[in-house]
């Protein structure tokens, strides 16, 4: 069963898959808001106003130049604390000096940090590491596969969820096992 979510407040968290950007708005949506830093790219942009149930009023985007600069604003929004959750798109891996230094700066701050991650570039420092991807369900459109591939508590697993828009919370619907028709299952 996973217990780790919502992430641990004061310390920074990964995830990555084709719905890491959902995973992200819905744990602002939770919280309130959140500050979200990314470097300036071309092409597609978050829209906050195309994402049912957050208050674009409670997103702020910050863009930067280049990645260091990414992990500078965030570090700072971290250890100031004010952004109860501060969301970094990186495009490289960090190294263990920088995942600690953010660490580090949540845990002063008691913020929550989340890196969105391209697969396969987590850093050692992070709390714990979130695949998730979207489940088909034809009666269902909300319905999402996470797997908690890295815990510092050591407990990981996978689960099916949903979102309550009435409740407003993440629902954990069923065990999954990375069986036929999953999304992570061996093909």
């Amino acid at each position: 069963m996973i217990t780790a979510y919502p992430p641990r407040e004061g310390r920074v968290h990964e995830v990555f898959g084709p719905m890491a950007t959902l995973f992200a708005l819905r744990l602002a949506e939770q919280g309130g808001g959140a500050l979200w830093v990314h470097e300036r790219r071309g092409g597609a942009q978050l829209n906050p106003l195309g994402f049912d149930g957050l208050d674009p009023a409670r997103l702020v985007l910050a863009v930067t130049e280049r990645q260091l600069d990414t992990l500078a604003v965030a570090e700072e929004a971290l250890r100031d604390g004010a952004p109860g959750l501060v969301v970094m798109e990186t495009s490289a891996p960090l190294s263990l000096t920088a995942g600690r230094r953010l660490q580090l700066a949540a845990q002063a701050g008691g913020s929550t940090g989340l890196v969105l991650i391209p697969e396969g570039m987590g850093s050692p420092a992070a709390e714990t590491r979130w695949y998730c991807a979207a489940a088909f369900d034809p009666s269902d459109s909300t319905l999402q596969f996470w797997e908690l591939i890295k815990s510092k508590s050591g407990t990981t697993g996978s689960r099916y969820v949903r979102w309550d828009a009435q409740a407003r919370r993440v629902v954990v619907v069923s065990p999954a096992r990375n069986g036929p028709g999953s999304p992570r299952a061996p093909g």
